[in-house]
């Protein structure tokens, strides 16, 4: 069997920089286009961007997780995410990395998790490369 190989800051920093992005671009046309439904039809908006964000977010990781192990900065990048036992995540899992990616706290675990971040290691997962 392959051992599996943890990928480093650089990588990790390359996947965060173009799912943001690719996030952002998602829920700011969807705030547009909200706005435009809520102008046109009188009403109040819903979610503010903030709350959009998060939404998308949490939306994005997980089902492009669940679904295929990897989101598209992880294509990019030639990583995926396993258990810490090397296997496919369970649905739990990646419930839980996509809830902590909410806080923003998560990013700054970096350094004291041993090159893991707080949704790596609170739902027992690791990014290592394809």
């Amino acid at each position: 069997m392959k051992t599996l190989q943890p990928v480093g800051v650089g990588t990790r920093t390359l996947n965060f920089l173009v799912d943001t992005i690719i996030v952002f671009t998602l829920a700011y046309f969807i705030n547009k286009a909200l706005t435009q439904y809520a102008i046109m039809w009188r009403r109040q908006m819903v979610f503010s961007f903030g709350e959009l964000f998060g939404i998308v977010l949490f939306t994005y990781y997980f089902i492009l997780e669940s679904l295929l192990k990897r989101s598209f900065g992880k294509y990019l990048s030639y990583t995926k995410v396993v258990s810490s036992n090397g296997k496919k995540p369970k649905i739990w899992q990646l419930f839980v990395r996509s809830l902590v990616r909410l806080t923003i706290i998560d990013l700054f675990f970096f350094p004291f998790l041993n090159e893991r971040t707080l949704h790596d290691y609170l739902s027992k997962t690791l990014v290592v490369e394809k």
